[in-house]
């Protein structure tokens, strides 16, 4: 048997399936409440159901039509994405220094730059590693075998690549003199000309070019030039007379221009006149000026047309010229003067650079590194670099594809990507090697693979893949069983065990199904359910889903490793896992200690998630799946836990959870006694923490009250403006602010105005919830009453007529109360049948002695 290679992936341990049978499977939340104790230690689990159970396709497939979401599989990656981030500010400092950069191969392979530069960050920096020649350590540390003097050419492409872009991020200024007299130093090395190019020359084949986020390829070693020992310190001290020489110069032009308007030519002795430069931007009010400056008089000019500058002669333009005598004077409205701000000087007019930021000039031989060619495209000077590269990385999202399709079309393309990537047909292609190959392809950056997702396509829209009653699809009578099936999803978060039947909107993919169509590789990435909610996915036909989870109790866990190994993910969105962007290689979580599990979902099975787990996984191919949440009475607790975590990460609310708490405390006398249980409990700790909320409001000074009728309000007009929860008990508002409120929780962050100004807005006094609450409990205590009776009973040994009269009287009044048809009342059911069964029998023993005497 071969051995896995080291960084190859290995499967997670299998979750847990069940295959109910026809009597299980008749009463979905009675088989998942069964299941739970063994299931939710897992996170996920896979439900078969009993032989026969195929319901019909009804979704319209000439109707459903959809945009997909565009996947770069690398970019899904945390640790990878995390990278290629990097590297694009690497490439970006480059080249906007006019040079191009390619990632150089160390041991034929290509280098982690990324890893290069943390190892030596964590090792104290370049010039510690260097002084401690810990440069083999470094070599070692990255996986490369001893003895090969590796750590010399990490050092040397380090030095090269990473040096100058750090100094630049800890703000140093690379003109300074000691800066650049060591920056030079680097850069004259002749062992540069092994490994560097000029941006012109071709590529070198034998490193591979890397392409970050669809930009133009930009990978090539710096190519310095001259050296240059001028530092930035006197051309500080040229500016500052510079800008005394304008003041004067600028005095002198509107005394100029009051004695002699009309004069409209520039000169300077011995200087023919300047040539014309319409491409260079010029700053108006500052302007850079030559040592001669006090021979000159700037005079303004008359606009003159400008003439189209063709491509070849733009990049030319940069450079300042001597002009030719048939040149007409330049459009400009004042004297444009330019000067080198590191060496201070005015002369080589032809290899004067300008910033296309700001119109600073530089000599290309005083840059460093220093350039021979002119830079194609955009040239940053190093402030405006500096400005450039310390701008905020954006927030990852997916982009939407461009095409429509229907779902005949995504299945032409989906079936041919896969067969053409594999080369073979897609139903041979192993569930093995396509996982294999998922992570392979998520954790490189040489590889770019995009595919597309069908995500979160509304049901409601283009219709349920279960039928539904009155629907578009025809069902015939033999399948009319799943129009009212509890397995088919359209009734399964509405059903009287799921919680979420009292929250009184629709809420599409919560208690509304979504649609999933998904292609090979196409995946969803680590998540929870909104409000920590059960899910439950049902894949229609086609091809595998592989599934990762991670049980509810490793929620923090999971997160804790994501943050650690991609904190610059988390800086940037710190709900990124609320984002459904990034993935994180199951084996890395593994191996920080993240208990996780797989399974593949083929067709007509369902995965269900349990609340608060974790979870992840990618298409096999092309496959229709769809899927919703439900809440069971287990859940209400960490529902309300939920809310409150919400609350510190400032993100928004599904739905109101004290408005449906309040909605089942209102129909107590018809509830569910389980649950009335479990709201009584949750209403306890809403009220107590209302009671403190609002009393401590009162103390502030607030002294303002009215009623609002929060529950008639839209969720977006009712939200708080710091943690944007849903206010429904009460909410805080001030006159100057219309339509704005805050939470009781964040009354400070409403408005500068004084509290007395403040309105308490309350849904119900205390004295409201109160009688509500007891209504629950009453319904919740005479449950529980009902219940130690029976079981009482039947732990008695009471005579059998007795017993029979008791059974009965209890039964009776379980109806009355309308108690859940549960384990409890069908054993006191079958106890009374059997009492009645010898109660019977006794009777016509009875009656046969009687007869025989």
């Amino acid at each position: 048997m071969t051995q896995p290679r080291p960084d190859e992936f290995k499967p997670p341990p299998e979750c847990p399936v069940f295959e109910p049978s026809w009597e299980e499977f008749a009463d979905p939340f009675a088989f998942i409440n069964k299941i739970r104790p063994i299931a939710e230690k897992t996170g996920i689990c896979k439900v078969r159901p009993p032989p026969g159970w195929q319901p019909p396709f009804a979704c319209n497939v000439d109707r459903l039509h959809f945009t997909p979401r565009i996947q770069r599989l690398n970019e899904l990656e945390a640790q990878t994405r995390v990278k290629l981030n990097f590297l694009d500010k690497i490439a970006k400092f480059w080249e906007l220094q006019g040079c191009s950069l390619k990632i150089p191969h160390v041991e034929r392979k290509i280098l982690d730059l990324y890893q290069l530069n943390k190892n030596v960050a964590d090792e104290g920096g370049f010039d510690i590693v260097c002084r401690d020649r810990r440069w083999t350590a470094i070599a070692l540390k990255m996986g490369f075998a001893p003895g090969k003097a590796v750590g010399s050419h990490l050092r040397s492409h380090y030095e090269r690549i990473l040096y100058p872009y750090n100094l630049f991020q800890s703000g140093a200024n690379l003109l300074a003199p000691e800066l650049a007299s060591k920056l030079m130093r680097l850069v004259s090395d002749p062992e540069l000309d092994t490994f560097v190019q000029k941006p012109t020359l071709p590529l070198d084949t034998s490193d591979k070019e890397y392409k970050p986020h669809d930009l133009a390829e930009r990978q090539q070693f710096v190519q310095p030039a001259e050296s240059c020992c001028n530092s930035a310190r006197r051309a500080k001290r040229m500016r500052a007379e510079v800008d005394a020489l304008v003041e004067q110069s600028l005095t002198h032009l509107s005394e100029e221009l009051l004695i002699n308007p009309s004069s409209c030519v520039k000169t300077e002795p011995g200087a023919e006149p300047c040539e014309n430069r319409p491409n260079l931007r010029r700053r108006m009010g500052s302007f850079v000026a030559k040592p001669e400056l006090e021979k000159e008089i700037p005079i303004l000019v008359k606009q003159e047309p400008i003439e189209p500058v063709s491509e070849a002669d733009e990049n030319k333009s940069r450079y300042k010229k001597k002009p030719s005598l048939d040149v007409p004077p330049p459009a400009v409205s004042v004297v444009d003067l330019y000067i080198c701000l590191v060496c201070g000087s005015g002369s080589d007019e032809d290899r004067l650079l300008l910033c296309d930021g700001c119109d600073d000039s530089y000599h290309t031989f005083c840059l460093i590194p220093p350039l021979n060619d002119i830079p194609k495209g955009d040239w940053r000077c190093p402030k405006c670099l500096a400005q450039e590269c310390s701008k905020p990385q954006e927030a990852f999202g997916f982009e939407q594809a461009y095409r429509d399709y229907s779902l005949r079309a995504f299945g032409e393309m989906a079936d041919s990507f896969k067969s053409d990537y594999f080369n073979m047909p897609v139903h041979m292609v192993p569930t093995e090697l396509v996982e294999k190959e998922f992570w392979r392809l998520v954790s490189t950056i040489e590889e770019d693979v995009t595919v597309e997702y069908g995500a979160d396509i509304a049901s409601k829209e283009f219709g349920s893949g279960f039928p539904i009653r009155n629907g578009r699809f025809k069902v015939s009578e033999k399948d009319e069983m799943y129009l009212k099936c509890g397995w088919n999803l359209n009734n399964m978060a509405m059903m009287d065990p799921s919680v979420l039947t009292h929250v009184t909107a629709d809420i599409c993919g919560m208690t509304l199904p979504w649609l999933y169509v998904g292609m090979c590789f196409s995946s969803f990435c680590w998540h929870i359910e909104d409000h920590w909610s059960y899910s439950i996915n049902y894949l229609h036909w086609g091809e595998p889903k592989t599934w990762y989870g991670a049980p509810g109790f490793a929620a923090e866990q999971l997160e804790a490793v994501m943050k650690k190994l991609a904190p610059e993910l988390f800086q940037i969105q710190p709900d990124l896992l609320h984002q459904l962007v990034t993935i994180m290689n199951p084996n890395t979580l593994m191996s920080h200690g993240v208990p996780i599990y797989r399974t593949n979902q083929c067709a007509g099975e369902f995965v269900i998630t349990f609340p608060r787990a974790y979870h992840s996984g990618f298409n096999q191919g092309f496959n229709f799946a769809e899927a919703v949440n439900f809440c069971t009475v287990d859940w209400m607790a960490l529902g309300r836990q939920c809310v409150d975590h919400y609350r510190l990460l400032h993100r928004y609310c599904v739905f109101s959870h004290d408005e449906m708490i309040c909605q089942m405390a209102s129909k107590a006398n018809s509830l569910d006694v389980v649950l009335a249980s479990a709201v009584q409990k949750d209403m306890k700790d809403m009220i107590r923490e209302e009671q403190d909320l609002r009393d401590n409001v009162r103390k502030m000074g607030v002294k303002h009250c009215e009623q609002a009728e929060y529950n008639l309000l839209q969720d977006d007009e009712r939200q708080c403006a710091k943690c944007r929860t849903t206010c429904y008990l009460s909410a805080i508002t001030c006159p100057c602010s219309p339509g704005r409120l805050v939470c009781l929780h964040h009354i400070q962050d409403l408005c500068s105005c004084p509290l007395t100004n403040y309105t308490l807005n309350y849904r119900f006094t205390l004295d409201d919830l109160y009688p509500m609450m007891n209504a629950v409990k009453q319904r919740a205590e005479n449950y529980d009453e009902w219940a130690s009776h029976v079981t009482e009973t039947l732990e008695a040994k009471l005579d059998k007529k007795k017993s029979l009269s008791v059974f009965r009287s209890l039964i009776n009044k379980s109806e009355l109360k309308m108690f859940p048809d549960n384990d409890l009342l069908r054993q006191l059911r079958l106890v009374t049948q059997d009492a009645e069964k010898c109660s019977s029998v006794a009777q016509q023993l009875l009656n046969g002695k009687r007869q025989t005497r």
